[in-house]
């Protein structure tokens, strides 16, 4: 490896390893990477929320809080559960503020702390690294047995044992699949497709195999290729990843010169060169060449690397998180007051996306005049217009509703029912007239106020506006 040093004796090594994916061959077919298997106690850690991950992920479906399930994302019908909180289309501006706030909670905890949702909460890091891998260790065995493998001519044994894995795949990716899909349609309606004739769903059938085949192809065929070449945030992250971030880096200032171990080390550095840190790493990379689009922080390397210097009598953390501008100006970390500014516009993101869904309305209406119709003449002193109303009712209670009229003299007179019929979680319509005094028509269009109440509580004001004749203009 060549190096030079700069005018900060900041090592500069050859930079040939980025023009290349370690996931791509040189021919452009796609590289499966076989780490070896990771452990320590950063993977220990890494395993207990994988456990966690598991356990949320597989039962959140099932819970159910006054008989509505915690999550729900019914994208086919428009309708979505947030900890039991319904929302509809109408919730448009909500679900808007809270993406925006949710991508800008994004950038600024990448700015922090680099990759380590990648490495830590992403699903797909999470089944690959913690599941699917696992059962390649288990069937496979080491990665030099597993190269053995893929390299032996067909027999039955091969044959046996990849079967064996697909099989175990395929399992693994049905139950996913089934999980996946009940998250979008409710586990009771998944619960009819699985127990009912196939002929009564033949939609949600077909839902459960496309997505059976699409994991399974996922963690089959593309693998880390998804981290590396499809995953946008790896991109993403070259453009908000500074000096300061919070990364897995190598200390080359302390590694350098690195060479085989001996017991007279002479003038090299701590690192030996043993390349555990490469053979461990999911996506195949060197992380002595510095940070780098393809690492997921997942903290593998740490892991090897502290063994090793453990094994040769050397203080661990080598590799460890860090920020490039500690290790360059050998200084320890500490919790800078830039990352407290972070984590407090992090809390700070937080909380408003949790204010936005505990104060949002559970009743929601809006007041359309009937198109294609005027003003009405009421007697010699009076004029009226029809409205409709859309009332939507997010809570799992009936309610009766009644509309007045506010700031203006007049009065609400409805079409039928003397109140609005509200079914729980449904929409609801009722037709009305608005009658005013022709004193209070003052313009062609005159802006009115309507409010919604239940039980003589006001619930939310709605506007609109009263059309008038022309004649009523000064």
């Amino acid at each position: 490896m060549n190096e030079e040093l700069n005018s900060n004796e900041i090592p500069i090594w050859d930079q040939s390893f980025r023009d290349h994916l370690t996931t791509i061959s040189e021919d452009g077919k796609s590289k499966y990477i076989k780490p070896t298997k990771p452990k320590g106690k950063w993977f220990n850690r890494r395993a207990i929320l994988a456990v966690l991950y598991y356990a949320a992920f597989f039962t959140v479906p099932f819970i159910k809080v006054n008989g509505r399930p915690l999550l729900l994302f019914d994208f086919f019908n428009g309708k979505f559960i947030l900890f039991s909180k319904a929302f509809w289309p109408q919730d448009f501006f909500v679900f808007g503020v809270i993406m925006l706030a949710a991508i800008l909670f994004i950038a600024i905890f990448t700015v922090a702390y680099g990759r380590i949702f990648c490495g830590w909460i992403c699903p797909q890091t999470i089944f690959l690294e913690m599941l699917f891998r696992r059962v390649d260790f288990m069937v496979l065995g080491t990665p030099a047995n597993h190269r053995k493998w893929v390299n032996a001519p067909m027999s039955a044994k091969k044959f046996g044992i990849f079967s064996l894995r697909y099989g175990i795949y395929f399992i693994l990716s049905f139950i996913i699949a089934n999980t996946f899909l009940s998250y979008l349609i409710g586990v009771d309606e998944l619960i009819k497709i699985i127990t009912e004739p196939v002929s009564m769903h033949i939609a949600g059938f077909i839902g459960i195999i496309v997505f059976t085949f699409v994991f399974f192809g996922v963690y089959v065929f593309l693998r880390e290729q998804v981290c590396t070449n499809i995953c946008p945030y790896g991109r993403m992250q070259s453009v908000l990843l500074d000096k300061h971030s919070i990364v897995v880096a190598y200390d080359y200032g302390r590694g350098e010169p690195r060479g085989k171990f001996k017991k007279d080390q002479g003038d090299l550095g701590d690192c030996i060169d043993c390349f555990q840190c490469v053979n461990v790493c999911p996506t195949g990379i060197d992380i002595r060449n510095g940070t780098q689009l393809e690492c997921v922080n997942c903290t593998a390397c740490i892991d090897a690397c502290d063994f090793m210097m453990e094994k040769t009598g050397r203080p661990k953390g080598l590799i460890r998180y860090d920020s490039e501008y500690n290790i360059a100006n050998k200084k320890a970390f500490t919790f800078t007051r830039r990352l407290k500014l972070y984590s407090a516009a992090l809390i700070v993101l937080l909380t408003a996306i949790v204010t936005l869904l505990a104060t949002r309305s559970n009743i929601t209406g809006q007041i359309l005049r009937t198109s294609g119709l005027l003003y009405q003449e009421k007697g010699t002193d009076s004029i009226s217009n029809l409205y409709s109303i859309k009332i939507i009712n997010k809570t799992l209670t009936d309610r009766k509703l009644n509309l007045k009229l506010e700031e203006k003299e007049g009065s609400v007179q409805f079409v039928g029912k003397p109140y609005i019929d509200s079914k729980a979680d449904d929409y609801s319509t009722a037709t009305f007239f608005v009658v005013l005094p022709k004193r209070e028509v003052k313009e062609r269009k005159n802006p009115i106020k309507v409010g919604l109440y239940e039980n003589g509580e006001k619930i939310k004001t709605l506007k609109t506006n009263f059309l008038g004749p022309i004649s009523s203009l000064d």
